[in-house]
């Protein structure tokens, strides 16, 4: 499933610069604003092209961040897009349809082409891509409808707000086990829906332990009550069985479409999804490209994603400061050989 909600009038899209740039960051989200916010304050030249489709875009608010718990994922992206443009930065809205390495400069400096959706291209000196993930929610009728309100993924971003609610866990795999316990914490009436997944006997008596219900009869839709809110969920025998909150560990896909031309590698991540291989600081095993949140850390919070973006911003301005040296040092040689 794929939600968002538009960049909003209030922000309005920036003028494309013309020529070379020294950074495009691709995303703009908690991670790429702060990669962003670290170059322009290092008075480096940056473009971040906003899609307007944040992942968490179907929360009420950002919990778990301290000095900004309970802000609107909006607001927080509307101040950081502010302060990003304070030190001089763009913010562009528009989507990546290509993005791949360039001629090299005279002085044999990297460089990168990147096209939007409406034919504009941009050059870049580096690239820090930050483009997120989309969440996949199981297909049962009813269910996306209420995601990011009665149905959660994660008991540190929301679980205060459902707590002491008939919660139900309905299992994706695996992967589904260990947030059940954390939600356990959370409530008292918790229920695990196996859903068609295996459930091993020692989680099985794990759950008992602390007594979890487990029901192996598939689910086959949410049902809602008169005003709308979840109600319970039909089993595959008809039975409706009363819940006001499902927990969920959706499948997730790294938001990679139009990146191809950069070559980057993507790594498999147990039982959660794929996304794009990374080392310290974002940096890539293509020169020139970093990665930063959740495109790479798909369990990343809003905080995590920020710190991992301005660890990058850092790496690349150190790396451009590192090659705008070379490039005077060999300017010099050719001026005065000796």
């Amino acid at each position: 499933m794929t939600q968002g909600t538009p960049v909003g009038e209030e922000s309005a899209s920036d003028a494309l610069p013309e020529g070379t740039v020294d950074a495009v960051v691709i995303g703009g989200g908690a991670a790429g604003l702060n990669g962003a916010l670290m170059l322009a304050r290092s008075r480096r030249s940056v473009v971040v092209i906003d899609s307007g489709s944040p992942r968490n875009a179907p929360a009420e608010a950002v919990h778990g961040l301290l000095a900004l718990d309970g802000t609107p994922p909006s607001e927080i992206l509307r101040r950081g897009r502010e302060q990003v443009r304070q030190y001089g930065g763009r913010v562009v809205h528009d989507e990546v349809v290509s993005a791949e390495p360039a001629a090299p400069s005279a002085d044999g400096d990297l460089r990168f082409s990147v096209t939007l959706a409406d034919g504009r291209s941009i050059t870049a000196r580096r690239i820090l891509v930050a483009t997120g993930l989309r969440d996949v929610l199981p297909e049962v009728p009813g269910l996306a409808e209420h995601w990011g309100h009665s149905v959660v993924h994660c008991p540190y971003c929301h679980g205060w707000e459902v707590r002491d609610e008939p919660i139900g866990v309905l299992a994706t795999g695996p992967a589904s086990i260990g947030p059940a316990f954390l939600f356990r914490q959370l409530t008292e009436d918790l229920i695990y829906f196996t859903h068609g997944t295996d459930l091993d006997e020692d989680s099985r008596a794990r759950f008992a332990a602390r007594s979890i219900r487990v029901i192996d009869t598939p689910v086959t839709e949410i049902v809602n009550d008169q005003d709308g809110a979840i109600a319970g969920v039909r089993l595959a025998d008809g039975q409706v069985v009363d819940r006001r909150i499902l927990a969920v560990v959706p499948q997730t896909q790294a938001r990679t479409q139009g990146l191809e031309g950069l070559g980057l590698p993507l790594q498999d991540l147990p039982n959660i999804g794929r996304g794009f291989a990374s080392g310290p600081a974002g940096t890539t095993e293509v020169p020139g490209v970093w990665v930063a949140g959740n495109v790479t850390d798909p369990v990343a919070q809003v905080g995590a994603s920020a710190a991992a973006g301005a660890l990058a911003g850092i790496d690349i301005n150190k790396m451009l400061a590192t090659a705008d040296t070379d490039a005077a040092l060999r300017a010099m040689a050719e001026v005065s050989p000796s």
